[in-house]
């Protein structure tokens, strides 16, 4: 991918009400020259850096913790890629590891833009080898 154009993912997390085809509306309704593709978790915009970058800030906008992007590799409908040219798909699993995490972040971001506080669970402490004792003797 060249410092001028840019393919950006685009994955909508799995709890929210949105879906592939509204966010690919969306982008359209811009105006903007991008192409983009829907894919079943989202949709891939490839366009030059500034305007891919300026699709991403107006998603954001309206989709602050629902829709969720990172750069691809490779071009949109690239033969080494793409399914409907008998691609290969390496790093699918990765994409749906990510995908089912994205219903925790999306929960997450939205309890703390409501202002709750993160508190970290305390340390767990070794129990002394005598107390573990005195259970197991009562557990007898």
């Amino acid at each position: 991918m060249s410092e001028e154009r840019e393919t950006r993912l685009f994955m909508i997390a799995p709890d929210s009400m949105l879906t592939p085809d509204q966010l690919v509306r969306m982008i359209h309704a811009f105006g903007e020259e991008a192409l983009v593709k829907e894919t079943c978790y989202g949709c891939l915009v490839e366009g030059p850096r500034e305007l891919v970058l300026k699709i991403r800030d107006r998603v954001r906008e309206k989709y602050r913790n629902e829709v969720f992007t990172k750069i691809r590799a490779y071009r949109c409908s690239d033969p080494r890629r793409c399914r409907a040219q008998h691609g290969t798909r390496p790093g699918f699993a990765q994409l749906e590891e990510e995908w089912e995490l994205l219903t925790r972040i999306h929960r997450g971001l939205d309890r703390v833009d409501a202002g709750a506080k993160y508190e970290p669970t305390p340390a767990k402490k070794r129990l002394p080898v005598n107390d573990f004792k005195k259970i197991c003797e009562v557990q007898e």
